[in-house]
């Protein structure tokens, strides 16, 4: 499997990855390679390449109807990010982690499924990490 961390370490990708992912919040149950090509104002044949690459990581996956594609985000391998990612922000906040205001987006039941695994792996990874350092006496 690709390296998650060198799979999302490209912009294009990123800006993909985020479109998919706004799209999803408003409710879009697919997105096309037209409509991100227009969103983004990039190539056809470049953003058919990103494409392949992040369904290649399983972070999007494809639904064809007739000669169209709609690609939808797959949150599930973005949990090796998140595992790596939540030691450093506990190390760096503990409990006192700045509040971030983000918009309130109503999301669709996919998208709250995928906040939910999201969370219970951050908060598993939390809980790890705290037990860890209680018993390495920190």
């Amino acid at each position: 499997m690709t390296d998650i961390f060198d799979v999302i370490a490209d912009g294009t990708r990123r800006d993909i990855l985020q479109l998919l992912l706004r799209r999803t919040a408003e409710g879009e149950t697919g997105t096309s390679v037209s409509h991100i090509v227009a969103d983004l104002g990039i190539s056809q044949p470049t953003v058919s390449k990103h494409l392949k690459v992040l369904r290649d990581a399983e972070l999007v996956s494809v639904r064809e109807d007739g000669q169209r594609r709609f690609y939808s985000l797959s949150v599930k391998p973005l949990e090796v990010v998140d595992d790596w990612l939540v030691p450093f922000l506990v190390d760096a906040y503990g409990d006192e982690a700045p509040d971030i205001a983000y918009p309130v987006i109503p999301l669709n039941d996919s998208a709250a499924h995928a906040a939910e695994v999201v969370g219970r792996a951050a908060a598993s990874a939390k809980h790890v990490v705290a037990t860890a350092l209680k018993r390495l006496g920190a």
